[in-house]
């Protein structure tokens, strides 16, 4: 912190201020002066930029002079925009061999009966429709803290409860994108046991989801109208709930390999240092997360858009390129067919905290995948069966992208934010690691792990990746994340809604 900016690329335009720069302050390293007050977080030119010219930041263009922009000026939405223009794709040109680690790491897991290993032991209360919600919440209120103390080895009960699952189309892709959300949960490890719980009536109905899910031993099911209304279905809720509870409390944890781990990457509330403190540190974890054999899923296709050729150049087939821009281009068609752009980002809070175009918040954004190839690319929510680093197609929001990486099999959530953000994902943990040591030190109460300490001198990159690592481990083997000591992660459930509400 000696330094007042930083130069991320070689071939940049502008510098990132590390601390306030006042109006007139001479940065004698960098032979120029701040022509205005500069916050920190934000950007200033370090030359004379011509209007129309590109602007680089990671050796990378984040868009577009609107305006001349003199040496010093500070740089942002009032005279720099995205642009278009041709992305070098390269695919394959940066791919490697990843050397797998002899003995890999462990950590205290729990081994299903089909051989998929939990993170956590929940019983859930999964929901059809938005109109079983409040039974499947009355249900779940019953299990007090004094109810579950004779579960000791139950991490709760938890009811996930949405609002759709009728008034749409029964076939198609919106309808069968639901369903592997459903099928997902419904099967996810960090389940013991399921208790499917329908109205009777609505588009997405229990029997195909049964079918689907093939989990007769674990998932339960029950109708409201069929139940014969809501008290009996509570009763009887309660009392089904109760037996799946004494089964789980018989799990134990035992040593497995770090190879079962499936984590997801997120970042959400990103200000400027996300992109050099906490996401590379992501990044770092994952590396060192695949060369023991585990999965990264990477996502938020929306927030990698202009950063895309960073991973097809590491994509390990040609095909698995080609999947990645094919989603790209779905995506530009889609919020072309709304009305809307996929540039149409950063939010309001990204660009307080110095993020200008989509392409600066997408190039910080990819750094959580690491350096290692991109293995595969999946549609939201479908199952993830290869390993190493994946990309699976989702929003930008959240919410809606972590439900999609569970219902695909994450059984870690690992969080970014510069922001501030009090996220969590039941039945998955999900870890926060602040990138600015302000917030970790504002919002100590709901961040996990400060990855400030870069931006502070006091550690690198690898350093901290190493220290995410180790921490990852011990959440997995039960260590509660600070959401789960909140106690977020049911209202957050958001599955991806696409086509007409009918």
């Amino acid at each position: 912190m000696s330094h007042h900016t930083l130069k991320l690329g070689s071939s940049d335009d502008v510098v990132v201020a590390l601390k306030p720069v006042a109006a007139g302050q001479s940065l004698n390293g960098l032979h120029l002066t701040a022509l205005s007050d500069i916050s920190a977080g934000h950007k200033l030119a370090i030359r004379p930029i011509a209007l129309g010219e590109p602007v680089r930041k990671f050796n990378q263009i984040i868009g577009f002079a609107t305006q001349p922009i003199a040496m010093g000026e500070l740089v942002h939405t009032h005279n720099l925009v995205t642009g278009d223009f041709e992305r070098d794709y390269a695919i394959g040109s940066e791919s490697r061999v990843t050397e797998l680690v002899k003995t890999p790491a462990t950590f205290q897991g729990i081994v299903r009966p089909n051989g998929r290993v939990a993170t956590r032991n929940y019983v859930g209360i999964l929901t059809t429709v938005n109109c079983s919600a409040t039974v499947a919440r009355r249900i779940a209120a019953h299990f007090t803290p004094e109810v579950l103390s004779a579960y000791p080895n139950v991490d709760g009960v938890v009811a996930i409860t949405h609002g759709t699952g009728c008034g749409m189309a029964e076939h198609g892709e919106p309808a069968d994108l639901l369903r592997r959300v459903f099928v997902g949960y419904a099967n996810h490890p960090n389940f013991a046991g399921v208790l499917l719980l329908g109205l009777g009536c609505e588009t997405n109905q229990i029997e195909p989801l049964i079918t689907l899910t093939g989990s007769a031993n674990t998932l339960r099911t029950s109708t409201i109208q069929q139940e014969g209304g809501t008290a009996i279905s509570i009763k009887n809720g309660i009392a089904t709930v109760l037996e799946m509870l004494e089964q789980a409390n018989r799990v134990t944890r035992t040593t497995v390999s770090a190879a079962n781990l499936v984590v997801g990457l997120q970042c959400g509330g990103s200000d400027a240092y996300s992109g050099i403190s906490a996401n590379p540190a992501l990044g770092a974890a994952v590396d060192i997360l695949v060369r023991n054999g585990g999965t990264a899923i990477l996502s938020e296709t929306p927030e990698i858009y202009g950063a895309e050729h960073l991973l097809t150049r590491r994509s390990s087939r040609p095909e698995v390129a080609a999947r990645l821009i094919e989603r790209i281009h779905w995506w530009e068609e889609y919020t072309a067919r709304h009305k809307g752009s996929i540039d149409n980002n950063p939010q309001p809070g990204n660009k307080t905290g110095g993020l200008t175009t989509i392409l600066e918040k997408s190039l910080g954004a990819v750094s959580k995948g690491g350096t290692t190839n991109l293995n595969e690319v999946y549609r939201y929510a479908e199952p993830i069966h290869t390993p190493g680093l994946v990309f699976m197609d989702s929003p930008g929001f959240d919410p809606v992208s972590a439900t999609g990486q569970v219902a695909s099999g994450a059984n870690i959530i690992c969080f970014t934010t510069g922001r501030g953000s009090v996220f969590g994902c039941k039945p998955t943990p999900s870890l926060k690691l602040a990138s600015n040591t302000a917030l970790h030190n504002r919002m100590s109460d709901d961040m996990d792990i400060n990855c400030g300490t870069i931006i502070d001198g006091e550690e690198t990159v690898e350093q901290a990746g190493a220290r995410i690592f180790d921490d990852i481990l011990a959440i997995a083997s039960g260590k509660l994340t600070r959401s789960e000591v909140h106690g977020f992660g049911e209202e957050e459930f958001q599955p991806w809604l696409q086509g007409a509400t009918l």
